[in-house]
């Protein structure tokens, strides 16, 4: 993925995370690559946490993150990214878990 690097996002701590969030008034377009990174790490801790509620207490952020970008050859819009995280189904999750799975155990 080109512009959201998802290690460069968990590295920061929850302090620098609450420290750099944007204001309100913030166009998604004034936004650091960092605060985008955060954000979108936040919006995968809550899916997560959402699948939790379901059952499903294994799953993480970055779980989240790797099912949803394993989609893009390139860096999609913003709003394309957040869309995709938030309408995420289990039964996606858990088919992509599987290949997953199948793909490792075939290396």
């Amino acid at each position: 993925m080109g512009d959201w690097n998802w290690d460069e996002a968990s590295s920061a701590s929850s302090e620098e995370a609450a420290a750099s969030e944007p204001a309100m008034e913030n166009s998604v377009g004034e936004l650091s690559e960092h605060e985008m990174n955060s954000m979108i790490e936040e919006i995968c801790n809550s899916k997560a946490e959402e699948f939790h509620m379901l059952g499903y207490d294994s799953v993480t952020g970055r779980d989240v993150w790797d099912c949803v970008s394993a989609k893009y050859k390139e860096t999609p819009p913003l709003h394309r990214v957040v869309n995709n995280i938030l309408s995420l189904r289990t039964t996606d999750f858990m088919n992509w878990m599987t290949m997953s799975a199948w793909k490792q155990s075939d290396k």
